[in-house]
């Protein structure tokens, strides 16, 4: 059967060149171009999201929802575009508003699968792009989609792992990810799921395990930074690391326990020693920064994690 190609602005980036990811070109085998249709600026950092093609309502719905959480955030999802997790992470960035990225295991004119055709369509009207390292025509071959997890894996920041079994073709995103030095996430789920074996054995290996929206957010803004929030329900966005500044005006403790942490979550034994160019008039006491970030616990501007830090919320 054949697919009504994509429309949309058409890109060819060969390796070395301006907006060549820096990311494959450390790669071992890395694509001598990326093919591309929809967005070009689209080809850049983000956050994986994949799972299992045969998933379960939950796995399903994790993608989904995080997906949707990422793409509020300002975060691109990337995934590869196939049936079960990957198509619902990018289903739910789409439904944000926010841009995706969909990784093909064959070229750009040889959709697959193919009755994902309306959501690829979807993805480059609003932004993102549908990319391969493979030639217009070249058909999907079963090899292909673990070469295309490589350049899905090197490209992101992280991997969400939703759902996924013992010796699912998913680990290999993960395998990938390690390889390239980026951090994996799963989420977990019943013991007595097949389809939660893979996801609970990655997180008994190490992989951080997101285990609600709070979780979710501390990684993102462990990986990202300062992110974009909403302003109201149009598509104007504010900077979180510009509005905090309001806050802490005339507070000069508040103001520089606000500047360390837009460079990521810290401990309180960070926010002592600081940076450097931290405390230069006098030094801070460990009450003063307890009091300092019990203020911004209140305004909702700093959150305690998990893991015992403190971050921008």
């Amino acid at each position: 059967m054949t697919v009504e190609a994509l429309s949309g602005p058409r890109f060819v980036i060969p390796y070395g060149s301006d907006g060549y990811p820096e990311a494959f070109s450390v790669l071992s085998d890395p694509p001598k171009a990326i093919y591309g249709i929809g967005n070009p600026e689209a080809l850049r950092e983000g956050l994986a999201i994949v799972g299992a093609r045969k998933a379960s309502s939950y796995g399903l719905t994790c993608a989904r929802r995080f997906g949707k959480r990422a793409g509020e955030k300002g975060v691109l999802v990337i995934s590869g575009g196939a049936l079960g997790c990957d198509g619902e992470a990018h289903r739910g960035a789409l439904e944000a508003s926010g841009q995706t990225l969909v990784f093909l295991g064959g070229g750009c004119d040889c959709l697959y699968p193919a009755r994902h055709r309306g959501l690829f369509q979807d993805v480059v009207n609003a932004g993102g792009a549908v990319v391969s390292e493979h030639f217009w025509n070249v058909s999907p071959r079963p090899y292909m989609f673990r070469m295309r997890n490589r350049l899905i894996a090197a490209l992101s920041k992280a991997t969400l792992i939703t759902e996924a079994g013992l010796g699912s073709g998913t680990f290999s995103t993960a395998d990938e990810a390690l390889s390239a030095n980026r951090e994996v996430l799963a989420i977990p789920g019943p013991i007595t799921s097949p389809l939660s074996a893979g996801t609970n054995r990655l997180i008994c290996q190490g992989a951080t395990p997101i285990i609600d929206d709070a979780t979710f957010d501390d990684a993102l803004f462990w990986l990202f930074g300062a992110l974009r929030e909403p302003l109201g329900s149009g598509d104007a966005y504010i900077d979180v690391s510009k509005e905090v500044e309001v806050e802490s005006r005339g507070d000069p403790v508040l103001g520089e326990v606000l500047r360390l942490l837009r460079f990521g979550p810290k401990s309180l034994e960070q926010l002592v020693a600081g940076d450097g160019d931290s405390w230069k008039d006098a030094s801070v006491t460990i009450p003063e920064l307890l009091q300092a970030l019990t203020s911004l616990e209140l305004q909702g501007i700093v959150a305690l994690c998990p893991d015992g830090r403190y971050a921008l919320t």
